[in-house]
This record gives structure tokens, sequence and C-alpha cells, in this order.
């Protein structure tokens, strides 16, 4: 029987979802695009579910989408306008793939033990924390079938790393090891590959710890304050905090340190 091309499991509260392609580098098809919606849907309905893991089996995380996959429209059958609305509307595009995991309200972590280049990176854009493999590696090679990326890699990756970096990776179809896409700020850390999995599993067991609604908060307020002038970004702030302090999380935690505290002082 064979293996589905995306692995779901749980465990310790995080929800792993795993590329399983890995004769044809896991190049992404709409058949692992739907499973990557579907494990982001339970995600997002659990309350136990607090972290998804997105990893690859193989050599390569993922060669990219796969042009023969079905995730595109054939150009010589629609229109820009229809190519265009094809990206919107149909639920497992890259486009609100990438879309959903940046709505859901619990972080998502994608963690990178080879290549991971063109709308795998794109999708890669919209994960709260990116994490990888020192042998891993990085590009985005749309131009050199005179495309630009369209799920992210241009609007995404500007936004993160600034204008500098975006021409190296897009106009100059340039491509970038894992040390280096840590110093431009694409990648939150870099692990030795013996030590990869565990400490990606670390990481995410770490996450998986603290306050789900904090961290709900967080990574609202983080998203908006990115776009504001500092007047209206502490607005955000403020309103946030605000809204935490009043709930039951903050208060069950900061009576269990006061607890501690007193303990500490006997």
């Amino acid at each position: 029987m064979t293996e589905p091309v995306v692995l779901v499991s749980e465990r310790d509260h995080i929800l792993e979802v795993v590329l399983n392609r890995p004769e044809k580098y896991n190049a992404l098809t709409i058949d692992m695009a739907d499973g990557m919606f579907e494990a982001s849907q339970t995600f997002a309905s659990r309350r136990d579910l607090r972290v998804m893991l997105i990893r690859a089996k193989g050599k390569y995380f993922s060669a990219g989408a796969d042009l023969n996959g079905g995730l595109f429209p054939d150009p010589n059958e629609t229109s820009p306008s229809g190519f265009r609305r094809h990206y919107r509307t149909r639920p497992t595009s890259l486009h609100p793939l990438g879309d959903e995991f940046e709505a859901i309200e619990k972080p998502i972590v994608v963690a990178h033990q080879g290549p991971c280049l063109g709308g795998a990176l794109e999708l890669s854009l919209c994960c709260d924390f990116r994490l990888a493999a020192k042998s891993a590696r990085y590009a985005l090679p749309e131009t050199t079938i005179g495309a630009l990326p369209g799920s992210g890699g241009t609007s995404r990756l500007t936004r993160l790393v600034g204008a500098h970096w975006a021409r190296w990776f897009i106009m100059a179809n340039l491509p970038m090891e894992a040390e280096r896409a840590l110093q431009i700020g694409m990648l939150h850390d870099v692990y030795p590959d013996e030590e990869f999995e565990q400490r990606s599993w670390d990481f995410c067991l770490h996450l998986a710890k603290q306050p789900p609604e904090t961290l709900a908060a967080a990574k609202l307020a983080i998203e908006l304050v990115a776009d504001l002038d500092r007047s209206q970004a502490r607005n955000v702030e403020r309103l946030a905090v605000s809204s935490l302090v009043f709930g039951e999380e903050h208060r069950s935690l900061l009576a269990a340190m006061r607890t501690k505290l007193e303990k500490g002082k006997k």
C-alpha cells in the first residue's frame, strides 16, 4: 500500500506534518497542499494541539512546486486574471494555504533538513519559526523560467529580509546556504546535521509549554505592529496586553508565581 504524500501524527501537544515524496525530492503537488491544508484545519480547531511542526523525509525538504502537480493552471487555457483568480480562490493553492498558516493563532514551525526551493521556501515564509540543518540551502529559481516567486516569495521575503537580499534571491537568482540565511534574518536557528531532528523537536516542546492565549495575542500583535508607525504600534501593544491581564490564563500564572516567590522567602 502506497504511503500518503503527507504524513500527520501527534504527540506532546505537537502536530507533526511530514512531506513524504522523497523519490521526487518532495516537489509539491495539489495532493500535498490538500494534506497540509487538512492538517492545518485540525491544528486550528483543537485546543490540545499547541504547535504544528512541518518537516520532510529524504535529502530534500522540497524542490519546490511540481510543475505537473496540479498547483497551477495551464497558461494556454486561461488568462492573467484567470491565473490570479486560481491563486486566490482554490483553498489549497499555495496562496490561501500560506494565508491560512498566518491566520492560525498558534505557532507553526518549519524545519529544513535539506534544500528548500521555490514554492517550498515561499510556504516556509508563512510559518512563525524557520529552523534548519547546517546542510540546508535556499533558492527561488522562478526567474529561470521567466517568472517571479508569486506565492509570497516576493512580498513576504522582502518584508522579512529587505529589498537588499530579496534582489539576491529573485533578480540575481542565486542560492544561499543556511548559515548565511541565518545571518540575514530569514532563519531563526541552524543546527548541526546530527543534532537537527532532536533540537528541532526540543524547540517545539519549549513552544508547547508557553501560555496559548499569550502566544495567540503575540502572533496577532507582532504581525500588526510590523506595518504601523510607532504611535499606532504602541496602541496595538496596549490593547493586546490589557486583553490578556484580565484573562484567566494571566491570573492563574501570576498567582502561581506569587506563591512560588512567597515560598522562596521562607
